[in-house]
């Protein structure tokens, strides 16, 4: 006999924050608000004209600018270029940050995605944001003022503002994928109300993994993972801590990062 329908709503509304809260955990909480205060303190910290950061969008294939900070930065925001054309694609697919003195004078600037941005620079600080399945953005900083360029110690700063504003976006994915999550599951209690819990279980396990088919990531099937974990035995959950141990020493040896080319 099939449960009230408000208690399978419930369940399937436990197994979401089951899932969701284990990958909270694995991805701290961050938001927009950390990528526009990125922007603004590397323009603070360079002196600069402008600063943004462009996030890869998988379905378009293209680099669209989310946020952007300083006086010639305000026109930026939803400009969307291909990801492998321009200083920003360069950097983008091959992983490797750049300093560029003289745009004008390297082939690889697109002069035509600046001018849609309200301003063209005359050099560009480019570091890419990576996480552990290659690069999923860039930061740029433009021009500082006056006749100050770039070096290595600046390539070596924007990388760490980088890695904050890569931990930032993981975090905003995890709520959006999570809200995707709800959105699917309530679809799937919709065409079947009177599903029991097994089946209900698997088909949120289902839709949870399926989130990381857009950038490759294993992060939801971790979290379904944890979740699944966290009903075991005493026993057997600490069969799982050995086996997540021995797999997090193991992955903490150096290895070769790889890029999407």
């Amino acid at each position: 006999m099939s449960e009230p329908r408000e208690a399978v709503i419930l369940h399937a509304l436990e197994e979401v924050a089951l899932r969701a809260a284990a990958a909270g955990r694995l991805e701290p909480p961050r938001g927009e608000a950390v990528l526009r205060s990125v922007v603004d303190s590397t323009v603070a910290l360079f002196d600069a004209e402008a600063a943004s950061i462009a996030i890869h969008d998988a379905a378009s294939d293209r680099l669209v600018i989310r946020v952007a900070a300083g006086t010639a930065g305000e026109g930026a925001i939803g400009v969307a270029f291909p990801s492998s054309e321009g200083i920003a694609g360069y950097v983008f697919t091959t992983g490797q940050p750049l300093a560029v003195s003289d745009v004008a004078a390297d082939p690889r600037f697109d002069r035509g995605a600046a001018e849609r941005t309200g301003y063209v620079p005359r050099s560009i600080l480019a570091v890419p944001l990576l996480d552990d399945s290659g690069s999923i953005g860039v930061l740029e900083v433009l021009d500082r003022h006056g006749d100050a360029g770039f070096g290595l110690r600046d390539l070596d700063l924007a990388s760490v503002f980088a890695r904050q504003a890569t931990v930032a976006i993981r975090a905003s994915r995890v709520e959006r994928d999570t809200a995707e999550l709800l959105r699917l599951t309530l679809a799937r209690l919709a065409a079947d109300p009177a599903g029991d819990r097994t089946a209900l279980d698997e088909a949120v396990a289902a839709i949870t993994t399926g989130l990381d088919d857009e950038d490759g990531s294993s992060l939801w099937a971790l979290a379904d993972a944890v979740a699944r974990a966290r009903r075991a035995a005493p026993d057997q959950v600490a069969l799982v801590v050995e086996i997540l141990d021995a797999l997090a020493r193991r992955g903490s040896r150096p290895a070769p990062r790889s890029f999407r080319r």
